[in-house]
């Protein structure tokens, strides 16, 4: 989806692609890696989405511009109907998983996972703040559904850490 939204605003290459989305730090917030863009034009490209518009030897490399095809269109469409009606996870399966069975690891285990998860929960924050900021300074103000979106991921982060840091809490009394 994100790769024909993109293809739609304009022709572009992969690498112009990959640019936009690590600035924006899309791994954060899209479920997308700045490395797979080239294996998604690819495939768009041999599903009849996408076409190649134009290369360009630059330097070692050959650069491939690619556009968008109505049948691409369509599925942009289809695609963002989809994401819009689809309600979104964002709880922690896999410690709820873990926490069922904790009993399985000696305490010392689990709260030093804890804390690793913790520290990344911050820096998962941190980087999270920085996206944000950049986005600001690329675009400006922001529209207020951007906001709105962005502090949203915030606050799932923010929950998850708090859980991480309750669970601690809560596991040390315990020992």
């Amino acid at each position: 989806m994100v790769v024909l939204g993109l293809l739609a605003e304009s022709p572009q290459s992969g690498y112009d692609m990959q640019r936009l989305l690590q600035q924006s730090r899309a791994e954060q917030w899209a479920d997308i890696l700045p490395g797979s863009i080239y294996h998604a034009l690819k495939r768009l490209h041999a599903d009849g989405l996408a076409t190649l518009e134009a290369t360009e030897q630059t330097g070692f490399r050959l650069k491939a511009t690619y556009s968008i095809t109505p049948a691409g269109r369509d599925e942009l469409r289809r695609l963002l109907r989809e994401a819009w009606r689809t309600p979104s996870s964002s709880q922690p399966a896999q410690l709820y998983a873990a926490l069922s069975f904790i009993h399985a690891l000696p305490r010392a285990d689990v709260l030093d996972a804890l804390q690793e998860q913790g520290r990344a929960l911050e820096e998962a924050l941190e980087d999270w703040e920085q996206g944000a900021d950049a986005k600001r300074e690329v675009l400006g103000n922001l529209p207020a559904y951007v906001e709105a979106a962005l502090a949203n991921g915030r606050q799932h982060i923010q929950l998850d850490l708090a859980l991480v840091r309750q669970l601690r809490i809560q596991l040390s009394e315990d020992s």
